[in-house]
């Protein structure tokens, strides 16, 4: 109690420098969490350009333009209206939202929501309007360019919006879709002044786009907002400048009704004054036969194309500049080219996800989730920016990374990239999480996770010797020390990549995982991949981390302890001696040291690593392996027999890298499944009643293991990891069992849609809105192709030279 406490006032005197004195944001705020809003629905935007979420009411409502910086601000005036005219009269016109605002009351707003219907499928949502009375209905389908291998569109900050429009009259009907839009974000920097609105036209190889910029000149990473539509035979484009969304909003609701067009007055409007804010429409409008169909496209693009983080020390350009420049004025080729590729992309995304979504043998929530939870890829505070052309390569390896031969191409091709831990967590490419996420990025952008992992390897062979202090222990220790991996690359609030390890809770060069999980991922991207110059890259680093590991063996029986505090990422559930968690995770570790010494020819380092393996094999037996499962840990202490949910992620990644047999079984098969089956029949279906997905910690005798606020949580990305082994394992119905629990608990129990949490409990307490490891869902899928393909992984993988 004493040492909580302790804890408790160093971290509110660091919270109340940060935030109250310094005005910066805190890394974790344990005193001012995220509200839950139940309102969520599909992002917009491709991956790093920044992301505008709608909700599935339709409102826009969470905004991150700023990379890793989240407002949950709903902005009233960014909204659809439908205006439907027949023989030269209006009979409708209504705009599409159940919202019934103190502004903008010269609108026709409450919609009855009954007669409207959401459904998303990621990076795809659609909204249907059966409006009332008229016999019409409008189907938006929201598009954005989140394509899987695809390297150039995948980076467009763009969301298009496909509305199709079917007339069951007997009479023709004019329809009109205005699209509204706020210069901003809903912040107190819309009143700031000095912004302006223009209207736009661009054309290009016989294809016309027509609508408004809205230019957002901030004084730190300024931007341009675009509504736009496209023109075509038969579809006319009009729009309305700049209008007050602070007042009643009558002179566009008289202009739309007049004759469902806008009045398209030319030229830009004046730069708004101090504390006054501006808005603009564009609208599209074409005839619908009587019994007909047509289609309306319009689109949203946003281009903030050089950021700064919160330092302020360097500038960054945004990946998408590469092919639309970097000078601040994309916005209208952003969306002349989002609205002419829009349908290559919903091919390529259709060709994606049919298999998945046609396999009859796959339950229907599961289809939902693999694809919903991506929403993070592109929603997680992500950055993706290009390389200074002026970069050498000693810039970015610093004074220790000589070896790492092809760091400078890859990232020059390819980027850096960066995801935050969580909404609420803001630390990027947070390492220890990104393990069980990293699924997701090596299937679907394989080139971005071999990014990250030089980024990481830069990181490993470099050090920090600034002192800082520790809120958990209040000791103080140097920032980062040579050959461990870091915990995280920075705080969006300072400047990542450069100044890593924004955790500030335990000093985690004496972690125990992180070493193991950056060792377990190079050789799992390996066998993705094949990439032979990437794997030769990394194992002079694998190499590093591993012997600065061993020093965690200080019996020398060929196992790790762990150090009797939380070192690792359960970073509030302490482990002491030796344990499942870490102890598998070294274990598996070793075994693909073993591996890779094979495939590599250094049959030296391959003889010492079997060595090792063989002496930690019998020792982790032997302290863990209680005849049903793997003890939580080996000290003997009143919780070191809890059955831990994860307690097989080093065989989840053996698993999937076909290590899990013959030579390479590293744990005992029949060992493995009675571990699976015990947490099945305890930690799942002993847990509200098999409802709620597998809690971390659970008693022999069916009791959740309260021993810390972490044993009793349910995390989702484990869960998610514990259902792939188990497939892996041939548990099939099991491991869906065992995921659905969290599915339906976030998705439809919680409201929790686009906003999966770390954790929950089994009362409804849960913990980090929006967080990075529920990607490993994606580990699942990997596990469910590879055993569809029967073919077992080659056990004899193809010589690799160390040295080209």
């Amino acid at each position: 109690l004493l040492s909580y406490l302790s804890f408790l006032y160093r971290y509110f005197r660091w919270w109340y420098k940060k935030t109250r004195i310094e005005k910066k944001s805190a890394f974790i705020d344990l005193l001012c969490a995220v509200p839950l809003q139940q309102i969520y629905g599909c992002p917009l935007g491709g991956i790093g350009g920044g992301t505008i979420t709608r909700g599935w009411r339709g409102e826009f409502c969470r905004w991150q333009l700023n990379p890793g910086i989240y407002h949950y601000e709903t902005v009233i005036a960014d909204q659809f209206t439908v205006c439907l005219r027949c023989k030269g009269q209006t009979v409708y016109q209504q705009v599409l939202s159940v919202e019934r605002p103190s502004t903008l009351q010269g609108w026709n707003w409450g919609y009855c929501g009954h007669y409207a219907f959401y459904h998303a499928l990621y990076p795809r949502a659609w909204m249907v309007y059966e409006l009332p009375g008229q016999n019409v209905v409008l189907t938006c389908r929201q598009v954005s360019p989140v394509i899987p291998h695809d390297y150039k569109d995948s980076s467009l900050p763009v969301g298009v919006f496909i509305w199709e429009v079917e007339n069951g009259r007997d009479e023709d009907v004019d329809v009109s879709i205005m699209f509204s839009l706020q210069n901003g974000t809903g912040t107190k920097e819309d009143r700031s002044g000095g912004h302006w609105n223009e209207p736009f036209a661009f054309e290009k190889e016989g294809e016309r786009v027509a609508g408004v910029l809205l230019h957002h000149c901030t004084r730190v990473n300024p931007f341009t907002l675009a509504i736009s539509a496209r023109e075509k035979a038969g579809t006319g484009v009009t729009h309305l400048t700049a209008f007050n969304p602070a007042g009643s909003g009558r002179e566009v609701w008289q202009d739309l009704l007049q004759d469902g067009r806008l009045d398209s007055p030319a030229g830009e409007s004046r730069p708004t004054e101090k504390g006054e804010v501006t808005a603009a429409a564009v609208c599209a409008s074409c005839r619908v036969p009587a019994q007909g169909h047509r289609t309306l496209e319009l689109a949203l693009a946003w281009d903030m194309p050089r950021v700064h983080f919160g330092s302020k020390e360097k500038l960054h350009f945004r990946r998408y500049t590469r092919f639309f420049g970097s000078g601040g004025d994309a916005a209208p080729a952003l969306s002349h080219h989002a609205l002419t590729h829009y349908k290559e992309w919903e091919r390529k995304i259709e060709a994606w996800q049919k298999p998945i979504l046609e396999n009859s043998q796959l339950p229907s929530w599961y289809k939902s989730a693999l694809f919903n939870e991506l929403y993070f890829m592109t929603d997680g505070g992500t950055i993706w920016v290009e390389l200074p052309p002026d970069c050498c390569a000693e810039d970015l390896r610093g004074p220790a990374g000589a070896g790492l031969s092809h760091l400078l191409p890859v990232l020059r091709e390819y980027g850096r990239f960066a995801y935050l831990e969580g909404q609420e967590y803001r630390m990027y490419n947070t390492y220890d999480v990104h393990f069980y996420a990293s699924f997701a990025l090596v299937m679907l952008w394989p080139k971005l996770q071999i990014s990250l992992q030089y980024d990481i390897a830069v990181t490993v062979v470099n050090e920090d010797v600034q002192p800082r202090q520790y809120l958990m222990c209040g000791q103080t220790a140097q920032v980062k020390l040579k050959n461990v991996v870091p915990h995280d690359i920075g705080d969006p609030g300072d400047e990542p990549w450069q100044r890593v390890n924004a955790y500030l809770m335990h000093d985690t060069a004496d972690w125990k995982d992180l070493n193991l999980k950056f060792v377990l991922q190079v050789y799992r991207d390996y066998c993705l991949t094949q990439d032979s110059v990437y794997l030769r890259d990394m194992w002079p680093v694998c190499q590093a981390v591993m012997e600065s590991e061993l020093k965690f063996d200080t019996d020398n029986d060929g196992l790790i302890e762990n150090g009797g505090f939380a070192d690792q990422t359960y970073d509030a559930w302490v482990v002491n001696g030796a344990s499942a968690y870490c102890g598998g995770l070294w274990l598996a570790a070793v075994c693909m040291m073993c591996k890779m010494a094979e495939v590599l020819g250094d049959a030296e380092i391959q003889q010492k690593y079997t060595d090792i393996l063989g002496k930690g094999k019998e020792a982790f037996e032997r302290m863990l392996w209680n005849g049903k499962y793997y003890n939580y840990d080996s000290s003997g202490s009143d919780t070191s027999s809890s059955i831990m949910s994860d307690q097989c992620a080093g065989q989840w990644f053996l698993g999937a890298c076909g290590l899990d047999q013959g030579e390479f079984e590293v744990f005992p098969k029949s060992h493995v499944v009675s571990a699976l089956k015990t947490i099945f029949e305890k930690n799942v279906m002993s847990f509200a009643g098999g409802t709620m997905g597998a809690v971390n910690g659970m008693r022999p005798n069916g009791v959740p293991d309260t021993s810390s606020v972490q044993s009793d949580e349910v995390w989702i990305g484990v869960v998610y990891a514990l259902a792939a082994t188990m497939i892996q394992e041939g548990l099939v119905d099991e491991g869906f069992h065992t995921a659905e629990g969290c599915y339906r608990t976030v998705w439809e129990r919680l409201g929790m849609a686009f906003q999966t949490p770390e954790a929950y409990r089994e009362k409804k307490v849960y913990r980090s809105l929006a967080y990075m490891r529920p990607l490993s869902i994606w580990s699942m899928q990997l596990a469910l192709e590879r055993r569809a393909s029967q073919a077992p992984a080659p056990m004899q993988s193809p010589q690799v030279p160390i040295h080209p």
